[in-house]
């Protein structure tokens, strides 16, 4: 019986992979047998790849640029000799009342990631109609639920929901399985936020937390929790699952 479940032989791009879920994702990727290369807007402080070094290499390039991120995909294929998956993981997120939002931070957040999501998936496009393979986008439970604070950031990843649901339905003819996946990861992103909290914002934030996630009461850790799902989602043993939201978040997203 072939093992669906390895990645040897397969050829993955993982953009937003010089820190957190990213990085963890490439390192883990290479570590199934896959060759890797990571994109991000800069890999000058590219966490250690890990025992892998020759099957994972990295790229500079700005998602939300198409002539930068198609160049950079371009190369990477041309390295690696070919594209089977895109594992989209580059994002960034503000906080700032709904009131108060700019249009310059709107059209930031949007344009990392909506606009970011179509042009790398654009870019991946033209190395996958061919012979097919997949594309794993990611979203966020502010997509579906909406997030107290970031409305820009919500609106943004409920745009990579609605875009992956209609690439899988579109894009289906050529074997190109899309899917988007909802992490509540522990992250450095997160860090940043709760540095911004006061201790008694802290202590309400961690209580709500635990009262929300099922699963430990606190987000998972992305080597442990979400690494291993993207390594599925990869393999040819996710090769019947298309226009899917996973949510890998402890059941913070479950249906209420």
């Amino acid at each position: 019986m072939t093992d669906t479940a390895t990645l040897s032989g397969k050829r993955i791009i993982v953009t937003g992979a010089a820190r957190g879920i990213g990085a963890s994702a490439a390192r883990a990727l290479a570590g199934a047998g896959a060759t890797v290369t990571g994109l991000d807007i800069s890999v000058a402080a590219v966490e250690t790849p890990g025992s892998n070094p020759g099957r994972l290499t990295y790229g500079v390039c700005d998602v939300s640029s198409r002539a930068s991120m198609t160049a950079a995909v371009d190369q990477a294929v041309a390295e690696m000799g070919g594209l089977d998956v895109l594992i989209h993981v580059a994002g960034i997120q503000r906080y700032t009342p709904a009131e108060a939002i700019t249009d310059d931070e709107w059209d930031l957040v949007l344009g990392v990631n909506a606009k970011g999501t179509m042009i790398a998936n654009q870019a991946a496009f033209p190395h996958l109609k061919d012979r097919g393979g997949r594309i794993v986008n990611f979203a966020s439970a502010a997509g579906a639920l909406g997030l107290r604070g970031c409305a820009h950031y919500a609106a943004s990843k409920g745009a990579v929901l609605a875009w992956t649901r209609t690439i899988a339905q579109e894009w289906g003819r050529y074997g190109i399985a899309a899917n988007a996946v909802a992490p509540g990861m522990w992250t450095p992103m997160y860090d940043t936020t709760r540095a911004g909290m006061s201790p008694e914002q802290l202590e309400a934030h961690d209580r709500g937390m635990a009262m929300m996630i099922p699963l430990g009461g606190r987000l998972g850790d992305p080597d442990a929790d979400m690494a291993p799902v993207l390594v599925f989602l990869a393999s040819d043993a996710a090769r019947f699952i298309t226009g899917q939201t996973l949510a890998v978040d402890g059941g913070l997203m479950m249906v209420r």
